[in-house]
C-alpha cells in the first residue's frame, strides 16, 4: 500500500470484520478514518484497539446507521459542513440472512442496508467526492451476488422472503450500483470500483444455522478478507470499473486480484433500471 497522509477516507462499519481492519490499514498509511458505524460504543472500542497498535492513528468515530435515511442525510450534512473533499469512501458496511425485518422507511433491512443505504450515502456526499479531484469509491460485494436477481415487481420481498434471496440480491445490486456509478460519472475525477472478501471469517454469519460452525475451519481471517477492498482503494493501478477479489479457488481465498462479476452484474439496462428504482426509493438523486 502507499503512503496516505493527505488523504481523508470513511469506512462505514468500521468496527468489526473486515471494515475494522480496511480502517486499521488505512489509518496505519497515514490516512484520516472517519469510523462511520450504528453503534458508538463498539465503534470507540475499534478506534481504542487500532490505536494501541498504532498510536499515530488519525481516527474519528460518527455515528450513521444506514437503515435509516434521515441518518445517513445527517451524517453527510455534519460531514459536507466540515470537509471540503473526501478521497476514499469504503462502501463497506452490511447484513445477512436475517429475520424478515424492514428498515425505518420500510425496505427490506439487507436491500436497505447494503444497497439503498449506501447509494443514497454516495450520491449525498458527492460534493465531496468530486472536491477530491481524485477519489475512489469502493463497494463490497460478494460471490453471492452470482446467485441474486433483482426482483423489481417485489424488491423488499413482501411477498415471499428467503434470507439468502434477499442477500444474493443485495449483493447484486452492489455491483450493478458500482459499474452504473463508473459509466455515470465522467470525467469527475472520481473512480467507483467493487470488491469482494471471499470466504472470510466474520460476524455476518451469526444469523445462520451451519455457517458460523464452517467458518472458522475453513474462512480466512478478516484481515486478509480486507485486501481486495485495499487493493481497489490505494492501488495506483487499480482503475475505475474493476472489481476485486480472493485469487484462488473460485475467489475465495488468497490474495487480491482482478476478477470478473458476473454477466447479469454487468447488465447496463438491468444497472439503469435499478438506479432509476433507487432514486425513487431513495430521494436521492446525484448531481
Amino acid at each position: 500500500m502507499p503512503r496516505l497522509d493527505t488523504r481523508v477516507a470513511i469506512v462505514t462499519g468500521a468496527n468489526s470484520g473486515i471494515g475494522y481492519w480496511t480502517a486499521f490499514h488505512l489509518a496505519r498509511m497515514g490516512a484520516r478514518v472517519v469510523m462511520a458505524c450504528r453503534d458508538g460504543d463498539k465503534a470507540e472500542q475499534a478506534k481504542g484497539q487500532i490505536l494501541s497498535e498504532v498510536p499515530a492513528a488519525k481516527l474519528v468515530v460518527s455515528q450513521l446507521d444506514l437503515a435509516d435515511q434521515s441518518s445517513i442525510r445527517s451524517f453527510s450534512t455534519q460531514f459536507l459542513s466540515t470537509h471540503r473533499a473526501v478521497d476514499l469512501l469504503i462502501n463497506n458496511a452490511g447484513v445477512m440472512i436475517p429475520p424478515f425485518t424492514t428498515t425505518e422507511d420500510g425496505f427490506e433491512l439487507q436491500f436497505g442496508v447494503n444497497h439503498l443505504g449506501h447509494f443514497a450515502l454516495t450520491g449525498l456526499l458527492m460534493p465531496a467526492l468530486i472536491g477530491s479531484g481524485d477519489a475512489r469509491v469502493v463497494t463490497v460485494a460478494s460471490n453471492a451476488h452470482r446467485f441474486g436477481r433483482i426482483d423489481f415487481a417485489d424488491p423488499h420481498h413482501t411477498d415471499r422472503y428467503i434470507g439468502w434471496e434477499a442477500y444474493g440480491q443485495s449483493k447484486l445490486a452492489n455491483i450493478l450500483f458500482a459499474l452504473e456509478l463508473q459509466r455515470r460519472l465522467g470525467d469527475r475525477g472520481v473512480q467507483s470500483l467493487a470488491a469482494h472478501p471471499g470466504f472470510t471469517a466474520t460476524g455476518l454469519f451469526r444469523e445462520s444455522i451451519w455457517m458460523p460452525f464452517v467458518t472458522p475451519l475453513f474462512g480466512q481471517h478478516s484481515d486478509t478478507g480486507s485486501w481486495p477492498t485495499l487493493r481497489a482503494a490505494t492501488d495506483p493501478d487499480a482503475t475505475g470499473g474493476s472489481y476485486w477479489g480472493p485469487r484462488w479457488f473460485g475467489q475465495l481465498w488468497g490474495s487480491p486480484v482482478r476478477v470478473q462479476a458476473s454477466r447479469q452484474a454487468r447488465d447496463p439496462d438491468q444497472a439503469a433500471r435499478l438506479w432509476s428504482l433507487s432514486e425513487e426509493m431513495t430521494g436521492v438523486h446525484f448531481p
